[in-house]
């Protein structure tokens, strides 16, 4: 059993201002921090910390923010043989300003993560045919999301698409080889092109042909929506959240883990909905998601 994650990696700058800057205004900063992240690394990230067999595919610049990103990878049980290395585009970086109230202002540039795209996913279609399922965000090319789900397809594998950061763009030709959609509350509504209520989102993107609908809730945990077996319901843990960046990227990194390994849905969902509270207790992304060590103890 295994799986293979296709997505971003990004290098986080966080700037800590009292204020942000006024136009052509130069502020005096408080600190700076360096995090790892990118959707599809973070994703990958919980993949190998909650003991998945996972491969990761995707494609960083070939300079030290890619290296070390990479490694970090590594040492968590994350299969980066195949990362691919610009020498044209430097590593996905997002520069993060956050002011004294908390608020943020964040500018995203993608960078090696363009250099994720149909020919590269063409390249390793090999993984395709080893692994059991692929999960995949919306944060590369949309033509290479769209290439890796019909590749999923042709091997008949099981696809767990994040629709973060979510669009209406992606082709809806390939929503009937998607078994999970995952999206939050927002994202359901933009993925299904409707402005309903919750449950109307979720059986829109079935008739467009997705099979199963799980949406997260943050607080509330989350709800999955299936054509046959009816709604599944699985209230959040009750913790003291601190930070909530890379929650949703820890939850759907158990999720696929734990079904990977042979969990029912409901259970997959309670093992996931446990990580990602883990997970907002700490700061940071991939560095707040908790090992399977950690989960095997709490479930002592």
């Amino acid at each position: 059993m295994s799986v293979l994650v296709i997505g971003s990696t990004n290098m986080d700058i966080s700037v800590s201002v009292e204020r942000f800057p006024a136009k052509g205004e130069t502020l005096l900063g408080k600190e700076v921090s360096y995090k790892y992240g990118g959707k599809g690394a973070n994703q990958a990230c919980a993949c190998g910390k909650l003991g998945a067999e996972v491969t990761f595919l995707t494609c960083v610049g070939n300079d030290a923010h890619g290296h070390e990103i990479v490694g970090y990878l590594g040492s968590v049980g994350v299969d980066v043989s195949k990362v691919k290395y610009s020498d044209e585009l430097s590593t996905g970086t997002a520069v993060i300003n956050v002011d004294a109230n908390g608020d943020n202002t964040i500018v995203v540039i993608q960078g090696a993560n363009l250099a994720c795209d149909v020919e590269y996913i063409r390249s390793h279609e090999d993984c395709f045919k080893t692994c059991d399922y692929v999960l995949l965000q919306m944060e590369i090319p949309f033509d290479a999301i769209e290439e890796a789900i019909k590749l999923a397809a042709k091997y008949d594998k099981k696809v767990i698409l994040n629709p973060a950061p979510a669009s209406d763009t992606l082709s809806k030709d390939v929503y009937k080889y998607i078994t999970y959609m995952t999206p939050n509350e927002v994202e359901v509504k933009v993925m299904a092109s409707s402005n309903g209520e919750l449950e109307e989102n979720a059986k829109q993107l079935q008739t467009l042909g997705v099979e199963n609908v799980l949406v997260t809730l943050g607080s509330q945990g989350a709800k999955l929506f299936t054509k046959e077996r009816g709604e599944i319901y699985v209230p959040a843990c009750k913790v003291n959240a601190i930070d909530t960046v890379a929650a949703g990227d820890c939850f759907n990194g158990a999720f696929v883990t734990a079904l990977d390994r042979g969990d029912s849905e409901e259970e997959a969902m309670k093992f996931a909905n446990q990580a990602s509270a883990i997970a907002v207790t700490r700061k940071g992304a991939q560095e707040s998601i908790p090992t399977i060590e950690e989960m095997n103890r709490l479930a002592k």
